[in-house]
């Protein structure tokens, strides 16, 4: 057993529901996203699924400090403050293959929002990739990878189809 085994299903009790899918470009949509916690949740995730699943974060992350770790483990810098457009740019990155498995958090921050960002959407629409909502629930300590989701066009459909697979979930408080 690997030693992210060891330490996430015997010393921290987690366990996994659901399969990971086999396809070759996929966006993991992480709600809710509620703590620095999750981050070390996805890293244990996505060893024991030996998948190489890259995330996106505020730029302010990446600083001196914690900048190469983030980087190793898949990250890539986004700066909220300037308006550009990160869609069209992600969706470049995921159709020439340098972006294949890329994890977003819908709400884009840890504070509890009632309107989700459209960017996770956007880029799935786009780049024609199928979206998989995740949730780490804290309470019974599972990941839950639902089955993947391809966008019809219609976000307002989509997106309630999408939060009904994530609702009631425990995040940590």
């Amino acid at each position: 057993m690997s030693l992210a085994r060891v330490i996430f299903f015997k010393l921290m009790g987690w366990t996994i529901k659901g399969e990971y899918p086999d396809t070759p470009k996929l966006i993991v949509a992480v709600v809710p996203h509620s703590s620095y916690f999750d981050f070390i949740v996805a890293v244990l995730t996505r060893t024991i699924l030996n998948k190489r699943i890259k995330f996106l974060g505020k730029k302010e992350l990446f600083n001196p400090f914690t900048g190469l770790i983030f980087k190793f483990w898949g990250g890539i810098p986004i700066d909220r403050g300037i308006n550009k457009n990160y869609v069209e740019t992600v969706v470049e990155l995921i159709n020439n293959n340098k972006i294949n498995h890329l994890s977003i958090a819908p709400e884009g921050t840890r504070k509890k929002v009632e309107k989700w960002k459209t960017g996770f959407y956007y880029i799935a629409h786009q780049s024609k990739t199928p979206i998989m909502m995740t949730s780490f629930n804290y309470k019974n300590k599972t990941v839950i990878l639902n089955k993947v989701f391809y966008t019809s066009g219609d976000i307002e459909k989509d997106f309630r189809f999408l939060k009904d697979q994530v609702s009631g979930i425990d995040s940590r408080k």
